[in-house]
């Protein structure tokens, strides 16, 4: 190569190094929702704290522990035919929502975010397991393992509500009528896992209980005072993490009480 050549090239890639430097960053993890924005967010944040406050009025009203009417065999035969169902829907809603999806971004792919959900249930299902022990190992396993389902159900109730209209990417034509066709079967899943309660009669709705799920939601009105952001940043990571532990917790307190002595 003749003298000077390389240097002459140096200089005729100069403006293509430039414009590389210039250009825009690669995009980011995709969000599932987007963020409220503005007075959105303020009002989101006084309607939770307003729930919060509601949760522990209540568990500081509640001065035993309160037993919820048991149904009967058949009730409760259809509460779990029910439940059965509503899981099933859920299935065939998020497998047709996942073709939509497809076909309308066949090049997105869903962020995953771990926030040791699975942890908290073990912890949950054995701690819940050992508390009930004086009702019998039947009633012991089934308290576990109703109660561990619920407790993301406590979360994910309200967390749905907020986020069902905000889901992105919108599916066209209609995005609404999609979330509608996903979040529904949801709603009737995490109201069906709470029914299930009702049938244990080592369940008591506490003060505690009361208490945990206030919080929870007290944690939801901070992390919607900053636009309840999806967790891929640190802060909105650390909300996620501390409410879903709280959900955990307010299960928990669902089953420990003592029956008080006369």
């Amino acid at each position: 190569m003749a003298p000077g050549t390389s240097e002459g090239l140096a200089r005729a890639d100069a403006p293509l190094w430039l414009a590389q430097a210039q250009a825009p960053a690669p995009p980011s993890a995709p969000a599932l929702w987007i963020s409220y924005g503005g007075g959105e967010a303020i009002l989101l944040a006084i309607v939770l704290l307003a729930a919060a406050g509601g949760c522990a009025y209540a568990g500081r009203r509640l001065r035993a522990p309160l037993a919820l009417a048991r149904p009967g065999g058949t009730a409760a035969g259809l509460l779990i035919a029910i439940w059965l169902l509503a899981i099933y829907s859920v299935v065939v809603a998020t497998f047709v929502y996942g073709l939509q999806l497809k076909q309308a971004y066949p090049g997105f792919v869903p962020p995953r975010v771990r926030v040791g959900t699975f942890v908290d249930a073990a912890a949950t299902f054995f701690v819940i397991l050992y508390l009930t022990r004086r009702w019998g190992w039947k009633v012991a396993l089934a308290s576990a393992v109703i109660g561990t389902a619920a407790a993301p159900m406590i979360f994910e109730l309200p967390f749905d509500l907020i986020v069902m209209a905000r889901t992105s990417p919108p599916i066209p034509a209609h995005p609404m009528l999609y979330r509608q066709l996903f979040f529904l079967p949801l709603f009737l899943v995490e109201l069906s896992t709470l029914s299930l309660l009702t049938v244990l009669p080592s369940m008591r709705v506490t003060a505690y209980a009361c208490y945990a799920v206030a919080a929870m939601l007290a944690v939801f009105a901070l992390w919607a005072a900053f636009g309840f952001a999806f967790p891929s940043e640190p802060l909105p990571l650390a909300l996620n993490v501390v409410s879903k532990l709280l959900c955990f917790v307010a299960a928990i307190m669902l089953f420990a009480w003592r029956a008080e002595k006369t």
